[in-house]
């Protein structure tokens, strides 16, 4: 189960500010979720912010509680010019590797968005956004962005909260591992529960915690390919 940190400084608009006074009309901020989680989904947020209204306290999800960011979520999406979501599912995780799974995830985000963006801010060091040799808009990343960038920021709350609200209406389902606790998430129930019962429908049979379970090896998947 992640900890959460205490939050640092507030994301800013500069960034963003500069993109508009540079003529850029759309501005999508976008971050990933899951990448690191044994069950359930990968999953990619995008959000277009307004030039003219503010919403306060908003964090990078991670230095935020799960309460804060629920709280934040509804005022969020009524906020945002756009968003949305996409998912790439633990089978497409499996069958493609997680970079092809998480450019997947970004192109149902981007194509659920209902707006072309002029530019796209990432979080980290790599454009996931951009197919390979396919032209699209200009690509800035941004290490730590979800930290300093409020499009970014923004974009992992709406994340988080999605993909959260998954893993607990999967914990119904699956009584025993605590996808309501630790969405998916490497920690000592979790281990315990996949050594008595197995892996669900939802676990990530290529992953490398599968090499020691007695229910069977892991399935191989691709080599990534970023």
């Amino acid at each position: 189960m992640r900890t959460t940190a205490r939050p640092g400084p507030a994301p800013t608009l500069a960034v963003e500010r500069a993109l508009w006074a540079d003529g850029a009309e759309v501005v999508v901020g976008v971050d990933e979720v899951g990448r690191g989680a044994w069950a359930g989904p990968l999953t990619v947020g995008m959000a277009v912010l307004p030039r003219d209204r503010r919403v306060y306290r908003v964090r990078d999800s991670k230095a935020l509680t799960e309460a804060e960011r629920e709280r934040l979520y509804s005022r969020l999406v009524n906020w945002c010019r756009a968003w949305a979501v996409g998912h790439a599912s633990p089978a497409e995780c499996d069958s493609l590797g997680m970079s092809a799974a998480q450019r997947l995830a970004a192109k149902r985000a981007l194509e659920a968005l209902g707006v072309v963006p002029d530019r796209v801010l990432v979080d980290g060091r790599w454009d996931f956004v951009t197919p390979p040799g396919v032209p699209g808009p200009a690509v800035h990343r941004i290490v730590k962005g979800d930290a300093t960038c409020l499009s970014i920021a923004t974009a992992s709350v709406l994340a988080k909260v999605t993909r959260d609200r998954l893993m607990r209406a999967e914990a119904e389902h699956f009584p025993g591992y605590d996808f309501d606790l630790n969405k998916g998430y490497p920690c000592p129930r979790h281990k315990m529960a996949l050594r008595a019962w197995g892996p669900t429908s939802i676990h990530r049979r290529s992953w490398v915690f599968m090499d020691h379970l007695v229910w069977g090896g892991r399935v191989v998947r691709p080599p990534e390919a970023e």
